[in-house]
């Protein structure tokens, strides 16, 4: 059994130790560091989590390796059957999985609910295995000689997720690693264990083959040896810019195949022809949903000429009304930030931003709650900060927006391209042209028009340009089945003069 059910992880009972998933069972780590696992809306530790060991890893990847050679036989249209099922418990469980979402993660409820539809779509998308995973050919390349072009799965896979998206990040990785016939090791977030443990005690039910699906926790120690380890083929990650460079280059010099999807800097452009009360509505979602904490949160809003007095009132009185608070209360529309660590750091920004120049709208640190044991801060607004500042070069990945403003469409790509980061860009206009100017010359890989948080569908890839993603094929759709799979080429001749042999 593993060892914390959901009813553990969302109710106020003494913290219990979580265990590692391997080879079809629940295991002690042979660490003896563990972590606690914090409630971020009132301080409670609510489990303890091994910070992991070479051991744990080693003896993952070898269950895994055990059981690669039967599982790439198991024909695809076998495998998805398990997805289908997969599907399945997670809608049986949808309540009980998004409520454990929000006691460790600390978004609202609403916020959850989204997240594992997401996750959830994944999964659907996989099913479609038998045709995504098909290859091509041709006949008579030349006289008699015939061209074909199969996948074929890769051998051992892991991915290293984030904080911010317990249950929908992990599953833009595994159910296309299992469709494609590789067994698969997540390693989840220190900080968001308890959402994996309850999924794998609940993944159980499928009776997978042993070593086909594992979980290690653990911190740096458990990456590095997930990094080292000559038996995993590829590896997927998702974190912060710094840490995403150090996964890309020791998993590369490793001779694994690697995608880092890394921070995020989004600015959205509002033109001066937009729907400005949409767009306040909708950038105020962006950026402060989920505290900030998301890597396609709006965090720079550019108002174009005359937008510029209408959408700074607008957005000041909207974010100055969202009610803070644990987000398993109703009516709460933003809870807290992960960590006390985090909290400050937030903060730390915010003053730097004044230092720097900005002035500030609405200031997140001052409000009621932040008193309280949680690791709360309102909304806040900075105005005018400077462009070559720490605080615009920087994720802050906190409920902090910045406002800025120029005089013309040009200015604002400008802005944007002057930026390190390109994970998203938004814009809201009325005009198709300026529109489609802006989809254009946008050096971004995901881009809204007149929506806030650009975030694909299952079925297209999360995609990212510069310091925000590392690698050549995305997470998620078409690109998730090439990344777990590798292509062989066959050319093959059959002379006439053979078969008369027979």
């Amino acid at each position: 059994m593993s060892s914390m059910s959901t009813s553990e992880a969302t109710k106020s009972t003494p913290p219990r130790e979580l265990n590692l998933y391997i080879n079809g069972q629940w295991q002690r780590s042979k660490s003896v560091d563990y972590q606690d696992v914090m409630n971020p809306a009132t301080g409670d530790v609510i489990g303890r989590v091994p910070l992991g060991a070479r051991e744990d890893v080693d003896h993952a990847v070898r269950a895994a390796s055990q059981a690669f050679p039967d599982w790439r036989r198991t024909p695809p249209e076998d495998r998805i059957q398990y997805l289908f099922k997969l599907k399945q418990i997670l809608e049986d469980h949808f309540e009980e999985i998004a409520r454990t979402i929000t006691t460790e993660n600390g978004k609202t409820l609403a916020e959850s609910r989204g997240e594992l539809r997401r996750a959830i779509e994944n999964v659907e998308v996989a099913c479609g295995i038998p045709s995504l995973m098909q290859g091509y050919n041709l006949e008579d390349v030349a006289q008699g000689i015939d061209e074909t072009m199969i996948r074929q799965p890769l051998g051992v896979v892991a991915a290293i997720t984030p904080f911010n998206f317990p249950a929908m990040i992990p599953f833009w990785f595994l159910p296309y690693a299992l469709a494609c016939g590789n067994p698969f090791i997540l390693k989840p977030s220190e900080r968001v264990p308890l959402s994996s443990a309850f999924m794998f005690e609940l993944m159980e039910q499928l009776r997978l083959p042993r070593g086909v699906l594992s979980m290690v926790h653990g911190s740096k120690a458990a990456v590095d040896a997930l990094l080292e380890h000559p038996d995993v083929r590829a590896i997927s990650f998702v974190g912060s810019t710094p840490v995403a460079r150090y996964v890309y280059a020791q998993a590369a010099a490793h001779g694994k195949r690697v995608q880092c999807q890394g921070g995020a800097k989004n600015p959205v452009l509002v033109l001066p022809d937009a729907d400005i009360d949409a767009a306040t509505r909708i950038t105020c979602d962006s950026a402060f949903g989920c505290a900030g904490q998301r890597c396609l949160a709006v965090s720079v809003a550019v108002t174009v000429g005359e937008a510029r007095e209408r959408f700074t009132q607008s957005v000041t009185d909207v974010a100055s009304s969202l009610r803070v608070g644990n987000g398993l209360e109703e009516h709460v529309q933003m809870g807290p930030v992960i960590t006390p660590e985090s909290k400050s750091r937030i903060e730390s920004f915010i003053a730097k931003g004044v230092d720097e120049g900005a002035k500030v709208l609405l200031d997140g640190r001052g409000d009621a709650i932040a008193k309280s044991r949680g690791n709360f801060l309102g909304p806040t607004l900075l105005q005018d900060v400077p462009p070559h500042s720490v605080v615009a070069q920087n994720e802050i990945f906190g409920p902090v927006l910045s406002l800025n403003h120029v005089k013309t469409i040009d200015e604002g790509i400008e802005l944007l391209a002057h930026s390190s980061f390109g994970n998203q860009a938004s814009i809201f206009t009325a005009s198709g042209a300026a529109a489609r100017r802006f989809r254009y010359e946008a050096p971004v890989g995901n881009l809204g028009i007149n929506i806030g948080v650009a975030a694909p569908m299952a079925y297209f890839p999360f995609s990212g340009w510069k310091d925000s993603f590392f690698g050549v094929l995305h997470a998620q759709g078409r690109d998730a089945v090439q990344f777990y799979t590798q292509e062989k080429v066959v050319i093959e001749r059959w002379p006439k003069e053979w078969s008369r042999k027979f």
